[in-house]
């Protein structure tokens, strides 16, 4: 385009040269040939002078105004970013975007397909595999000991234990276990006739007849089956309702009683300190770590089926339900008022930086290339328009002398 454009001038140049040199005596036409051909040489050159002044020097004069490119890039950055900015970052611009664009209705519409769920769902596997692969495990289970074991040790353990069992005991939820220790007393009685008779003779004086003991460990046993029948069938049992009283007042006591809540506490750190708390706690982000590379491995894991299944009935409500979109779209426009309203400045810098760290002459020479034949264009258009005005100008001054 730049031969086309400097063809243009030399043609001019040309025509002008030969009318120039027949003008005298000549025909009265040919000047207005040399008139039109003069002006569109001044057209060409003041358009070469302008077009090649925004990248550089024209003939490598230190000309004011030229390499406007090179020399004004920063510049333009910040006006560009700025603009970028004001115009295309604004919390309405995007709110009314994203608002017309029914972020919601689209992502419902794509999720509802069993394909996309699946491959949301692998791409989060894939996440969470990554996510646990880099985690220590030294470091996890730090976490685990410190965060988690160290907020449960340091709250006292009665008092929420003691609201806990009288909320159980006001609803009368304990019945059902106390029941079940009331069947298996009675079971264990039933089934030990021969332990208890044989308990009663050992405690016997050595003095008392073998029959007189056997005798009375019959009338014990008997004894003892018919009280722990008779706990197990009856609800009012004095031996049941005997329970229900202990175990309100031990609510009460773990509650606001200073010697049971610290017999509390010392059973807490017991069970804390055992050995086999301890190598459950150690060995517990090892077996869920196991779990979870487990489940995000396999595709028909029941995590992995859930999530699917999980997303697929949240897009069939993004379809479906317009509440339900328009909450989901209303907390989209407000994150990105919020993310434009308060990083706008951070985003632009993205672009004036970008635009510092370029290099003068590779950035004109990057523009010139990408605008560089619609201003080779500039240059036929003036040596064109530089000729039909020199014409007029011509004319008119020919009529008017």
């Amino acid at each position: 385009m730049k031969l086309v454009a400097t063809g243009f001038f030399l043609a001019a140049t040309a025509v002008f040269v030969v009318a120039l040199v027949f003008e005298e005596g000549g025909p009265a036409w040919i000047g207005y040939v040399r008139a039109a051909a003069e002006a569109g040489m001044v057209g060409a050159l003041a358009d070469w002078f302008a077009v090649t002044a925004l990248f550089r020097r024209p003939l490598g004069l230190p000309i004011p105004h030229t390499a406007i490119i090179p020399t004004r890039k920063d510049t333009f950055g910040d006006a560009l970013g700025s603009f970028v900015g004001t115009n295309f970052l604004s919390a309405d611009v995007v709110q009314d975007k994203l608002r017309r664009v029914g972020i919601a209705q689209r992502v419902g519409a794509w999720l509802v397909q069993p394909d996309h769920a699946e491959r949301v769902t692998s791409e989060l596997s894939n996440v969470v595999k990554g996510a646990i692969t880099v985690l220590r495990d030294d470091d996890v289970q730090a976490i685990v000991e410190q965060a988690v074991l160290r907020r449960l040790t340091d709250q006292p353990w009665g008092p929420p234990l003691g609201r806990l069992l009288g909320q159980v005991l006001t609803d009368r939820a304990h019945h059902k276990l106390v029941d079940l220790m009331c069947d298996r007393a009675y079971d264990w009685v039933r089934d030990n006739h021969d332990r208890i008779v044989g308990l009663v003779s050992e405690r016997s004086p050595v003095w008392s007849p073998k029959f007189m003991d056997s005798l009375l460990g019959d009338k014990v046993y008997n004894e003892l089956l018919n009280f722990a029948w008779a706990v197990k069938t009856d609800g009012e049992h004095p031996m049941r309702q005997a329970v229900d009283q202990f175990l309100i007042s031990f609510s009460a006591d773990l509650q606001h009683d200073p010697a049971t809540v610290e017999r509390a506490e010392a059973v807490k750190q017991q069970v804390v300190d055992h050995p086999d708390v301890q190598r459950l706690i150690g060995s517990a982000w090892g077996t869920a770590k196991g779990m979870l590379l487990t489940a995000a491995e396999d595709p028909s894991s029941e995590l992995r089926k859930r999530i699917r299944e999980g997303l697929m009935s949240f897009g069939q409500r993004l379809v479906s339900d317009e509440s339900m979109r328009a909450k989901v779209d209303g907390w989209l426009e407000g994150a990105a008022g919020h993310v434009v309203g308060n990083y706008r400045d951070e985003i632009t810098t993205l672009i004036t930086d970008t635009v510092e760290r370029w290099d003068a002459e590779e950035t004109s020479r990057k523009i010139e290339l990408q605008v560089g034949r619609d201003l080779q264009f500039i240059r036929i258009n003036g040596t064109v328009v530089g000729a039909l005005a020199g014409l007029v100008i011509y004319t008119i001054g020919q009529l008017v002398v």
